[in-house]
């Protein structure tokens, strides 16, 4: 009986183990193989066919359509440089170059993956229509309030999520060359 009773106990406590750390991983967006520069984190072999079980089932659980290996890859930043969540109270400045690539975007999701609402319905910027300076640098102001130059408002939500999309770009691909490039930074600007 008391080996039923042991056996018993050890089956549940593994499958508390084995479902905790499932969920962890589902709900905190890790997966094996990421890719991380700066703020920046990317799972670049989930748009192919060597997908981790982890990242795939936060694929099927969220919905969203991961980039493909071949056409690019989307880095995620939930903090700035300095480890500070981002805050939709505060200001942030995305300012830098970007890695090589033909064509990217820039967008900002509330932490359940949906586009944040503001006043002027600006959800992001593309590399088409970012204003640059001479030298080819830019700067973003991620903020609550109006800004001059390119503002993303952030609708004053208490946390949100970047998303940089770098499309036909030779970051992440499977030549290994996954540390190239430059990722722009993100500086905490103050709190109102």
């Amino acid at each position: 009986m008391r080996l039923f009773f042991g056996s018993c106990f050890t089956l549940i406590l593994a499958s508390a183990i084995g479902l905790g750390a499932t969920w962890l991983t589902l709900t905190r967006g890790i997966a094996f193989g990421a890719l991380t520069i700066g703020a920046w984190t990317a799972w670049p072999k989930s748009g192919s066919v060597d997908i981790d079980p982890y990242a795939r089932a936060t694929i099927a659980r969220t919905g969203e359509l991961p980039i493909g290996l071949g056409d690019g890859v989307a880095f995620y930043a939930r903090t700035d440089d300095q480890g500070n969540m981002l805050d939709g109270r505060c200001g942030f400045i995305v300012s830098g170059m970007t890695p090589a690539a033909r064509y990217w975007t820039l967008t900002l999701y509330d932490p359940g993956g949906r586009l944040v609402a503001n006043t002027i319905d600006r959800h992001g910027f593309t590399s088409a229509e970012i204003v640059r300076d001479a030298d080819g640098r830019f700067a973003i102001h991620v903020a609550p309030r109006a800004r001059p130059g390119n503002w993303l408002p952030t609708g004053g939500i208490e946390q949100f999520v970047l998303v940089w999309r770098l499309y036909d770009t030779p970051i992440g691909v499977a030549s290994g060359t996954t540390k190239e490039g430059p990722m722009p930074a993100i500086v905490r600007k103050g709190c109102s």
